[in-house]
């Protein structure tokens, strides 16, 4: 008989104290994981859930998960299930939606367990200290995957389904069409917004209308990549993936695309707990990040449609990144309404803020952040 953890909620209270001291033991690190989307998505879900795989594989690691969480009061019940039930020391809860109000919610109420969120959105001074931040610069495998597509297409016409026009997302589509236009200068990239990061519904007929208007070439940026990427293969289009590897699901035309790798993020940060080293202490960074370079994220593996002169400027691309001399983002740059966004001799580099902050399309994108 399969029972639900949440109905032990009110016995937590009983077991606070034996908790508390297993917060404290070095000797074993318990983390909890939890996902808005199902494990097996091929997506954003799938990514982190392979990060919970790999960090376990650390002895002294317990993994507790909890996968199809929505971003409102129970995912605040999902937390305080971990920490009083499990004795999870660490909670990763995964999902944009969940950090206000809910982590900063029961991060008060815990003042003693470490709250970390992806996405970016901690602020100094703002938030409680024992919540912090962490995020990979997938946008410079996203540019390796538009370098791909620019060479992939004979249309010259690329597509890009996205969730919302948020900088994370922004600066995606921007990254995959300064890859394509830098290997085929007059590719364009036809945005549509579904409104929310699991509509399969909404992103099959965005999917199914960008290629009646002929476009070869699709990818994305969505919770699960899977309805996408068995369009693109029925109609027999490409497609570049996103989250995690996509290629099974479409064996022909899965061309590469960018994959998260938290097993080495979890890792690092299991490492760091079980020193005793913390966020509350300072010893722990409030904010991390990390690309290519730092093994935060990765490319897939090309897939057979994939010619030598496309991986030969994928290479170099991604060497680029590897040795610190690739800058995405740096001027002359044009949005796509023709305002000057970036100017000559300026740049952006991974790091800087204002790319968080990212509320524009560049020239070669078809489509509004209004959308």
């Amino acid at each position: 008989m399969k029972i639900n953890r949440r109905i032990f909620l009110t016995a937590a209270a009983a077991l606070t104290a034996l908790q508390v001291t297993s917060l404290y033991a070095a000797d074993k690190v318990t983390m909890g994981f939890i996902y808005v989307g199902p494990k097996d998505d091929y997506g954003y879900n799938q990514a982190h859930a392979e990060g919970c795989a790999g960090v376990q594989k650390l002895s002294w690691v317990k993994g507790v998960e909890e996968a199809s969480v929505a971003e409102t009061t129970a995912v605040q019940e999902t937390m305080r299930n971990m920490i009083n039930l499990d004795g999870a020391q660490v909670i990763f809860p995964t999902s944009f939606g969940y950090f206000d109000p809910h982590i900063l919610k029961v991060a008060k109420q815990y003042p003693k367990v470490q709250f970390l969120h992806c996405g970016g959105m901690y602020t100094e001074g703002k938030h409680p200290a024992n919540v912090g931040s962490y995020f990979g610069y997938i946008d410079e495998a996203v540019y390796v995957s538009g370098v791909v597509a620019g060479h992939a297409t004979k249309s010259g016409k690329l597509g890009f389904i996205a969730a919302k026009p948020i900088p994370q997302v922004l600066r995606n589509i921007n990254a995959f069409t300064l890859g394509a236009r830098s290997a085929n200068p007059k590719a364009t990239v036809q945005v549509i917004f579904t409104g929310d990061w699991s509509m399969p519904v909404k992103e099959a007929e965005a999917a199914t209308s960008l290629i009646n208007q002929g476009v070869d070439v699709l990818t994305c940026h969505v919770d699960s990549p899977k309805v996408i990427l068995e369009t693109a293969e029925r109609r027999g289009i490409y497609v570049c993936g996103y989250h995690a590897d996509g290629s099974k699901l479409a064996p022909k035309g899965y061309l590469t695309g960018g994959e998260w790798n938290w097993s080495k993020v979890y890792t690092d940060y299991a490492e760091k707990v079980k020193a005793g080293k913390s966020l509350m202490a300072g010893t722990i960074p409030h904010l991390v990040r990390g690309g290519l370079k730092e093994g935060f994220v990765k490319c897939s593996n090309y897939g057979p449609a994939v010619d030598e002169s496309a991986k030969k400027d994928a290479e170099a691309a991604k060497a680029k990144f590897m040795d610190g001399t690739m800058v995405i983002f740096k001027g002359p740059l044009k949005d796509n309404a023709g305002k000057e966004i970036i100017p000559s001799g300026k740049e952006y580099k991974q790091q800087d803020l204002e790319l968080e902050s990212m509320g524009w399309l560049v020239e070669g994108v078809l489509g509004s952040t209004k959308s």
